[in-house]
């Protein structure tokens, strides 16, 4: 239960706290939802990930319209929950059923021991966060619009940071020990390049989630087999002029890459995903293949699709060719009424892309797989509530149909 001095204001019939009950008066001990178990031979339950980056204590305050300068407005809804772009996403990995171990750090603090609490509670394996004696925990304010459906995010990292020194490589070994894939937000960045390294020599794929530019992103990224980026990064990390060109040559400036997903939110997403050079495969400016897949987009459908190319030979011009399969998917389409707060869909949807490659789904399958999770989790206020269990039926369905599909990019 979180440790907090606060002041309730009146509650009055526009607070809706159905769902869970309120973190101020019980944060930990909601009831855990039972986890189904199948024995098929591709599923991933129980596999290993481990992940290094940022945990935080979220602040969210819904309000009615975002305030104007020097304006006093009230919320319609109030919820204190864990955040943190790598906290997130291990606990969505946790509720899918898989054994999430999590590389962090926060201070001795109210924050810190309700951040540790609350991941514990979901089954996030905890033994990896370094815990300061002194300093604090790190905290966001958010402030949810219930007008246009955006998030504002105020962020104060926590001190002191996390530095190589806090792990100590028998730690080291023991986190990556039978790990399936390696996750990093980009956060930690030295702590992060460590942990990399070694789960290169330890033959772990890597995944990366690029949201923006950081300091040492770089040097994670040459070392990743997966990159999961924000609509912005491709562009502005490669300087291209379009995003289908920016793909290009984010695969051929990183050549141990093999699929870089670009999300677009209600857009849904843009994936190129290399393949062998095969001299059939005709060559395509990859700006115009994007544009006859966008035609093949159904609009008149609600749930998440995914609309693939053959194999081709993208070109860039001025930057180059290579051999691979463009996709794009798409979003759900949820109804205003029960769209209520898009923080943390990004964490929802890199988490279940992370399951999908343990469960060796096809590409497609994992994009649509990918989007129902972030359907799921914007229907809740905050990054954790919404995320789903392996055993909601609507996800457990899915997921026992499409185990025994093989992938062309299996662990």
């Amino acid at each position: 239960m979180w440790n907090l001095c606060t002041v309730i204001p009146n509650v009055s019939s526009t607070f809706t706290f159905s769902v869970q009950p309120h973190p101020f008066l019980n944060f930990v001990n909601r009831r855990r939802r039972p986890r189904c178990r199948v024995t098929m031979s591709s599923d991933p339950q129980n596999a290993v990930v481990v992940g290094c980056g940022g945990v935080a204590v979220d602040y969210l305050a819904s309000v009615a319209a975002y305030p104007k300068p020097d304006d006093k407005i009230r919320t319609t809804n109030l919820k204190v929950q864990g955040g943190g772009n790598a906290g997130n996403a291990l606990t969505c990995l946790a509720r899918l059923g898989l054994n999430a171990r999590l590389i962090s750090k926060v201070a001795d603090d109210s924050q810190g021991r309700g951040i540790l609490d609350e991941l514990r509670a979901d089954g996030v394996d905890t033994s990896f966060i370094v815990v300061s004696k002194e300093g604090t925990s790190p905290f966001t304010y958010i402030i949810v619009d219930n007008q246009t459906k955006t998030r504002t995010c105020i962020h104060t990292p926590g001190y002191p940071p996390m530095i190589p020194d806090n792990l100590p490589k028998s730690s080291l070994l023991s986190a990556l020990d039978g790990a399936k894939i390696a996750y990093f937000d980009g956060r930690l960045p030295d702590t992060a390049l460590l942990v990399a390294q070694e789960a290169v020599k330890k033959n772990i794929p890597i995944l990366i989630d690029a949201e923006r530019p950081r300091e040492g992103l770089d040097d994670l990224l040459k070392l990743a087999d997966y990159v999961v980026c924000s609509a912005k990064f491709p562009k502005a990390w490669t300087e291209a002029s379009t995003l289908p060109q920016a793909l290009v040559s984010m695969l051929l400036m990183l050549p141990n890459i093999k699929f870089v997903i670009v999300t677009l939110g209600k857009d849904g997403c843009i994936m190129l995903e290399r393949t062998a050079d095969s001299p059939s495969a005709e060559e395509v400016d990859a700006d115009t293949l994007l544009e006859s897949l966008e035609l093949k987009r159904n609009k008149s459908v609600s749930t998440p699709t995914c609309i693939q190319s053959s194999v081709a030979k993208l070109k860039a011009e001025g930057i180059g060719t290579v051999s691979g399969k463009l996709y794009v998917g798409t979003a759900e389409s949820i109804p205003p009424s029960e769209l209520v707060d898009t923080t943390g869909a990004g964490d929802a949807f890199i988490g279940a892309v992370i399951y999908a490659i343990c469960a060796k789904f096809t590409p497609e399958k994992m994009l649509s797989f990918a989007a129902n999770v972030a359907g799921a989790k914007c229907r809740d206020l905050g990054a954790r509530s919404g995320l789903p269990y392996r055993a909601d039926p609507r996800f457990e369905s899915f997921i026992l149909e499409n185990l025994s599909t093989s992938s062309i990019n299996s662990l």
